[in-house]
């Protein structure tokens, strides 16, 4: 199983990007997450989708800026980010689990490489 990350770059703050991540390989996926890994900071949960019914669930502190969506059909889930903020400068990666956890923002089995976002003042 791969998860490709792209969309990552350069943005300037309150504008927006979009970040996908392709899912290959043979897996049945019950959710995906958005997490993100500032410098010198650890890695925190940005939001996550449900494959089948589309269920998302955000962090706080991205809530109403960032929309989860997914692509069943490509296989594909999207960050859309905007009103960014210089503090959202972080490496992003995606991930997925094929089981059902109780909460969205842990037990994540599979991982992308990350891409990195870089929010300019």
């Amino acid at each position: 199983v791969q998860l490709q990350a792209s969309g990552g770059g350069l943005v300037q703050a309150g504008g927006s990007a979009r970040l996908s991540c392709e899912v290959s390989g043979t897996v049945t996926v019950y959710a995906m997450g958005w997490f993100r890994q500032a410098p010198g900071k650890e890695r925190e949960f940005v939001g996550g989708i449900t494959w089948s019914g589309g269920t998302t669930y955000y962090a706080d502190s991205v809530k109403g800026r960032f929309t989860m969506s997914r692509d069943p059909a490509k296989n594909t889930v999207h960050l859309q980010m905007n009103s960014l903020k210089p503090e959202d400068t972080a490496v992003y990666f995606c991930a997925a689990k094929d089981y059902r956890t109780t909460y969205f923002n842990d037990q994540y089995k599979y991982w992308g490489q990350g891409t990195l976002v870089t929010v300019s003042s």
